[in-house]
């Protein structure tokens, strides 16, 4: 069992920047991947970030791809989001989940442990 907090959410300008941190409690933190996902009032939660256990690869939703950036300190057991160049569509409530594989999985089903989510808002 591992257990999530995240937290830098916040109120930002349109193209002006946060970082998300995701901190994890619970066995070998790099046993884990990690994902970033998404989720607005009324839609279906989505994909924007994975990120594998030793931290070599990532993979982005396309939306957000050369914006956001995902890193992992597993010294810290803790896992970053970057955001950058932030839009108003980019404004949703983040979650970070965690999967019982090092590999990386944009599926949201991959996924068994989650944070409590962290509203990120961006006005235009």
């Amino acid at each position: 069992q591992v257990q999530l907090v995240e937290s830098g959410g916040g109120l930002v300008q349109a193209g002006g920047s946060l970082r998300l941190s995701c901190a994890a409690s619970g066995r070998t933190f790099s046993s884990y991947a990690m994902g970033w996902f998404r989720q607005a009032p009324g839609k279906e939660r989505e994909f924007v970030a994975t990120i594998n256990g030793s931290g070599g690869t990532t993979y982005y939703a396309s939306s957000v791809k050369g914006r956001f950036t995902i890193s992992r300190d597993n010294a810290k057991n803790t896992v970053y989001l970057q955001m950058n160049s932030l839009k108003p569509e980019d404004t949703h409530v983040y979650y970070c989940a965690a999967r019982d594989s090092p590999a990386t999985s944009s599926r949201t089903y991959a996924y068994p442990y989650w944070g409590q989510g962290t509203q990120v808002t961006v006005s235009s």
